[in-house]
């Protein structure tokens, strides 16, 4: 009997260490007790998943006993973690309740190809840094987009001044004047305002910044040879979002801003103030700054009015003012004497009043019209010289969006003007006048699930003209994209355009020297382009840890009819026409590489062989390497801290003196910890301390009357700087 009783016990011992249970979640929301559907929630250690129904339901059978954690995630809304001890001592559903993440995760939209398609479905192939990757940068460089632009594949930030440290933006190695820069799709950064076009971007506001690589002129008129950079702005939600920053780096930049939104069913607001203050930097102690002392501000109040449902008007003025003076350290410091009499001064007034109305009709067609006028004063001194301009934009834009079955058409028109008028005005007065009327249209055809097919036209009457000369063209600018999905995991593009620039005085080489001994432009005629871009996209999850994603683009561009810098006997330089091209082909590959959401490894690496075949000898184009490539490593515990560590190659590159300069390897580190609503960061830039002078002195000559290589690389150095960031 004791025997058969000591069996019973083992049975019923084991019987329930290997019980099996069931269960059943029910998932809402925090805010409303709103039912989730999809929601996916997974049993650590286990192979055991489960998504919600309709009703917000997710069962579980055959467990065993123990004890286990539940792992609970939702797009949109915070991750959730919940201890369960089986068998549970109590019958019915678990409620879970998911709290709303700060930054929703949503479908990336794409608004530069005028569509407002996701971006798996748009033909024309579009790069997106997201709002993460963009806070992630502004620790680095919190006053300007010009991080966020330099550490991307296939871009480049070229520094045209060694004392004032103005740079333009080069894509495809292709000169900073093709490249188009927009605001929300507004063009108000070009021509006089080229050399400090980057500086004046905060990125506090910025939701997202989408490029376009290659002829985009059908898309948005002239200058968008190389590309187009649109820098999209955050728009208010019914929850309010206060975002401040202070920032302090071992260069002396002290960078404070706010960005503030919010909205109801009637109206909603977005404020943006930012003021940065930089103390004048000499690293290399040669008595010149690589920094200049500058102080700017920039404060840009919006405010979004929907009168119903289907209407929005947006209005909005963005105002910037900044003072930048460079040069001998000590004349800035104590002032002119006999010995330090060198210095560059920029000052600037940037003003843009936007106006943006929105409609859309119950067939999800959309009405829009856009207006801006831009008004951009700057004065350049050095000894002795002085320029002064202004800057009148105006632009105006109509379209009107069409959806019907597996289509979308775009009509459109819209309206450029554009006057430089110089102040005090010399003998070779450089005023320019610019005026563009333009039809456009375009259809976007989802021809079958796996084929996507977008093509446009783009017709430009353009006028453009001064007291010397006054030329009419007109442009024809076809343009074509294909998206063909292979399967879930490849998919390829293939665009192609053709582009024009009208002629400008402000390019990278004439700003280098102040527009000094500058003749105004003379029968100088536009430049025209053709070129494409292909690539191939392969993206897989391995397991539940992983996620690979890999692109690879080829290029091509060809300018002809290009505008080329000559001096003549007097030593006056002048733009002129030549008939030989400029041709720039390579390619980019991008990898990127997700292990539990953790770590990310980003890789770039681009080839670029860009020729003007008018220049003799060596037609390499100037200050642009062959290769580069781009690693970046980043492990992120999600609202806790992020590290990451970067790493970047630049190839030899030619000067305009045609001396090749050595390669060169940069490395950064950043982290950052989250503290409730307030984070601490700190970064590591350029640690290594790469910089141009420690090959060659930036500056020859005597202190009164210096003369400055090209800037090829870094002039500051290594950088370090921290700050606070709230946000609630």
């Amino acid at each position: 009997m004791q025997k058969i009783f000591l069996l019973l016990c083992t049975l019923l011992c084991v019987t329930s260490a290997y019980a099996q249970n069931s269960f059943q979640l029910i998932v809402k929301t925090e805010s409303d007790k709103s039912v989730l559907q999809g929601v996916t929630i997974s049993i650590n250690n286990t192979k055991f998943k489960s998504v919600t129904n309709d009703k917000g339901e997710a069962y579980f059978s055959n467990i065993p006993s123990g004890k286990y954690t539940i792992k609970i995630n939702h797009i949109g809304y915070e991750e959730k973690n919940l201890i369960i001890n089986l068998p549970l001592n109590k019958e019915g559903s678990i409620e879970i309740l998911l709290e709303q993440s700060e930054v929703e995760l949503e479908e990336v939209i794409i608004s530069s190809t005028r569509t407002s398609r996701s971006i798996q479905n748009t033909p024309t192939r579009v790069e997106t840094i997201e709002l993460e990757e963009i806070d992630e940068k502004s620790n680095m460089r919190p006053a300007n987009v010009s991080m966020i632009l330099h550490e991307s594949t296939g871009i480049s930030v070229q520094q045209t001044s060694a004392t004032s440290g103005n740079a333009s933006i080069r894509i495809q190695g292709l000169d900073g004047r093709y490249t188009q820069l927009l605001k929300d799709g507004y063009a108000s950064f070009g021509n006089f305002a080229s050399g400090l076009s980057i500086l004046e971007i905060p990125p506090l506001d910025l939701a997202q910044v989408e490029i376009i690589k290659g002829p985009t002129s059908t898309l948005y008129g002239a200058g968008a040879i190389a590309g187009v950079v649109n820098f999209i702005s955050r728009t208010p939600r019914e929850k309010a979002d206060y975002n401040f920053i202070i920032n302090q780096s071992n260069v002396g930049q002290t960078n404070i801003g706010a960005f503030a939104m919010k909205r109801n069913s009637k109206i909603g607001y977005s404020f943006l103030a930012l003021a940065n203050f930089q103390k004048p930097y000499d690293v290399d102690k040669d008595d010149f700054t690589e920094l200049p002392k500058s102080k700017d501000f920039t404060i840009h109040p919006k405010i979004f009015i929907y009168p119903n449902e289907k209407t929005t008007l947006i209005i909005g003025n963005a105002f910037t003012k900044s003072d930048r003076t460079g040069g001998d350290i000590e004349l800035i410091k104590n002032g002119a004497d006999n010995s330090h009499t060198y210095f560059e001064n920029n000052a600037s007034l940037r003003n843009t009043s936007t106006l943006d109305l929105s409609i859309k009709s119950a067939e999800k067609n959309l009405f829009k019209a856009k207006a801006s006028f831009n008004y951009f004063k700057r004065s350049i001194g050095i000894p002795s010289y002085n320029f002064k301009g202004d800057n009148y934009n105006v632009y105006a834009d109509i379209s009107y969006l069409k959806n019907i079955k597996n289509q979308s058409l775009i009509f459109g028109a819209n309206l450029v003007y554009d006057n430089f008028k110089e102040r005090d005005q010399t003998l070779f007065a450089k005023d320019f006048i610019t005026k563009t009327a333009g039809l456009y249209f375009q259809q976007t055809w989802d021809a079958t699930d796996k084929l996507k097919l977008e093509s446009g036209v783009r017709t430009d009457l353009t006028n453009y003209h001064n007291s010397l000369y006054s030329k009419s063209d007109f442009f024809i600018l076809p343009r074509v994209s294909v998206l063909y999905k292979f399967s879930d995991k490849w998919s390829s593009r293939i665009g192609a355009g053709l582009g024009y620039k009208t002629p400008t005085l402000f390019t990278e080489q004439t700003e280098t020297f102040q527009y000094q001994n500058l003749l105004p432009l003379n029968n100088v005629e536009a430049e025209k382009s053709y070129g494409g871009t292909a690539d191939i996209n392969y993206k897989t999850n391995i397991g539940d840890d992983w996620m690979i994603s890999l692109n690879q683009m080829f290029f091509y561009a060809r300018i002809s009819n290009s505008t080329i810098l000559l001096q003549d006997a007097n030593q006056y330089f002048y733009f002129s026409n030549t008939t030989q091209p400029v041709n720039s082909l390579g390619f980019e590959s991008n990898a990127k590489i997700i292990f539990k959401e953790y770590f990310k490894l980003f890789a770039g690496y681009t080839f670029t062989n860009a020729k003007a075949e008018y220049l003799p000898v060596i037609q390499d184009i100037r200050l642009l390497p062959k290769n580069k490539l781009n690693l970046a490593l980043l492990y992120e515990k999600e609202r806790n801290f992020k590290l990451g560590l970067e790493g970047y190659f630049t190839d030899k590159q030619y000067l305009y003196n045609n001396f090749l300069t050595p390669s060169y390897w940069e490395f950064g580190f950043m982290a950052e910890k989250v503290f409730g609503k307030i984070s601490v960061f700190i970064n590591a830039e350029n640690f290594t301390d790469t910089r141009q002078s420690k090959y060659k002195s930036v500056v020859n000559g005597p202190h009164t009357n210096p003369t400055f290589d090209d800037i090829w690389t870094h002039t500051e150095g290594r950088t370090f700087n921290a700050g606070i960031k709230l946000k609630l």
